[in-house]
């Protein structure tokens, strides 16, 4: 990846999208380009926080593994999204693992580059802060789901979330490439892997969804929500 396709990239990202073309220039010139297998761990929770990260392509996993070895998924991170963004800011160990789901390109922004940018240019420290504000919002609402609602409802909200983030229409309904298998998935609702394939065929035996591999096919998004 070359500067101008770095500069292309952040510019698309929720992050540093709305900042100005010198803000993209300034950070793809210092960012560096790097490739993850599947698999592949990024970090791990305790590790310390000296970069951000841009996935470029591919797909990367956000989790938590408790001391029996439990896994939970607290969030899916696909081209343009961003991850890694807090343990930056503060300089304190990550609080969660990263691996690549599949084979993944990213760019990596140190956490020197980052200040250094964020201090000629106010806007970037202004819409970081507002990034971090949204990850602890989404966690919240994920940890009163965990408490409210049960696994279907768990189950349902997920797939209208990612319908509503990178679904497409198609012959009046709306298909999701998943990207992940139905563990993955499983672990992003705390459930089994067991469970959430029951979820999924109930949801199925009611019309709302199609399930082939890893694509659903949402009929009623309604129903889900």
């Amino acid at each position: 990846m070359n500067t101008a396709e770095a500069a292309a990239l952040l510019s698309r990202t929720r992050l540093f999208g709305t900042l100005h073309h010198n803000v993209h220039a300034s950070l793809a010139r210092l960012a560096v380009p790097r490739t993850y297998a599947k698999g592949q761990v990024i970090f791990f929770e305790g590790d310390t926080g000296e970069s951000m990260y841009v996935v470029a392509d591919g797909a990367v996993k956000v989790f938590m593994v408790s001391e029996e070895g439990d896994e939970i998924v607290l969030v899916t991170v696909r081209e343009p999204d961003s991850f890694g963004e807090l343990a930056v800011l503060d300089g304190a160990p990550r609080s969660a693992s990263a691996a690549a789901l599949e084979p993944t390109e990213m760019l990596v922004i140190t956490r020197t580059t980052l200040l250094d940018v964020m201090r000629d240019h106010r806007e970037l420290g202004e819409r970081v802060l507002s990034s971090v504000g949204g990850l602890l919002r989404r966690l919240t609402e994920q940890t009163a789901d965990l408490v409210f609602l049960d696994l279907p409802g768990r189950v349902a909200k997920l797939l209208a979330r990612i319908a509503e983030e990178r679904g497409r229409q198609e012959d009046g309904a709306v298909v999701v490439d998943l990207g992940v298998t139905q563990t993955d998935l499983a672990r992003m609702v705390g459930g089994s892997r067991q469970s959430v394939n029951q979820a999924l065929r109930d949801l199925q035996r009611q019309g709302a969804i199609e399930v082939d591999g890893h694509c659903v096919r949402i009929h009623h998004l309604d129903r889900l929500r």
